[in-house]
C-alpha cells in the first residue's frame, strides 16, 4: 500500500497531487483582487469625506493661495484619510521646520473610526474572491492563493503614497509616512488580511 509523502514547502491537495506553495499563490486573480480592494477603499473614503475633507482644507488653501502656491486637491487629502485608515501617519510640516506625524482621520471633528474597517473588510473579500477563483479546497489552500494580492497592493501603496503627496514649497510636503505605507499598508495588510479571507473562501470551496 503507498504512501503520499509531502515535501517542505509544498501543499497536498490530494494523493499523488503536490504543488509547491508558490505555484498555488494566484498571482493573477490577485492582482486583480488588490487593484479592487485598494480602489474600493479610496472610493468609500472619498464618497464619504470628500465634502467634509473640502472644508477642512477651507483654510490651508486659502493660506496657500497667500503665499502663491497650489491648492491641497480634496482628492488628495482624502489619500491622506485612506492611508491613516492603514494606520500609517501623515507626514506634514511644522512650524519654525522639520515635520510631524498626524493622524487626520483620528483628529476629524466626527466619528470616523469606521474607516479603519474598510481597507480589511475590502481586502478580506478580495482574498475570498481569489480562493473561490483559485478552486481552493480548504482553508490552507485558499490562504496560500490569497497571498497573491500581497504584489500588486504593496505597488499601489506604494505608489499612492507618493500620487498623494501634495508639495509646500519650502515648507516641504504633507504625505503619507513612506516607509510605513510600504511595510504596513502594503505588505501587512493584504498578507493578514487576504490570506484570512482566502481561508474562508477555501473553507466555503470545501463544503
Amino acid at each position: 500500500m503507498g504512501e503520499t509523502s509531502e515535501r517542505p514547502g509544498s501543499v497536498a491537495t490530494g494523493p499523488g497531487d503536490e504543488t509547491s506553495v508558490l505555484e498555488r499563490v494566484a498571482f493573477v486573480p490577485g492582482t486583480a483582487a488588490a487593484v479592487g480592494a485598494y480602489l474600493l477603499s479610496y472610493l468609500v473614503t472619498y464618497v464619504t469625506q470628500s465634502a467634509a475633507v473640502r472644508d477642512r482644507l477651507a483654510g490651508l488653501n486659502f493660506v496657500a493661495g497667500l503665499f502663491g502656491g497650489d491648492p491641497v486637491a480634496a482628492w488628495q487629502a482624502v489619500g491622506w484619510y485612506l492611508y491613516n485608515a492603514h494606520f500609517v501617519a501623515t507626514v506634514v510640516p511644522s512650524l519654525g521646520g522639520g515635520t510631524r506625524a498626524a493622524n487626520l482621520l483620528a483628529s476629524a471633528d466626527a466619528n470616523l473610526g469606521y474607516l479603519y474597517l474598510v481597507p480589511p473588510l475590502a481586502l478580506l473579500a478580495a482574498g475570498a474572491a481569489v480562493a473561490r477563483v483559485a478552486d481552493a479546497r480548504d482553508a490552507r489552500d485558499g490562504a496560500v492563493a490569497a497571498l497573491g494580492t500581497v504584489p500588486a497592493y504593496f505597488l499601489l501603496a506604494i505608489a499612492g503614497a507618493f500620487v498623494f503627496a501634495y508639495g509646500a514649497g519650502d515648507a516641504g510636503s504633507i504625505h503619507p509616512e513612506y516607509v510605513t505605507a510600504a511595510l504596513l499598508a502594503g505588505l501587512v495588510y493584504p498578507a493578514v488580511f487576504g490570506s484570512v479571507g482566502g481561508a474562508v473562501g477555501g473553507l466555503l470551496g470545501d463544503g
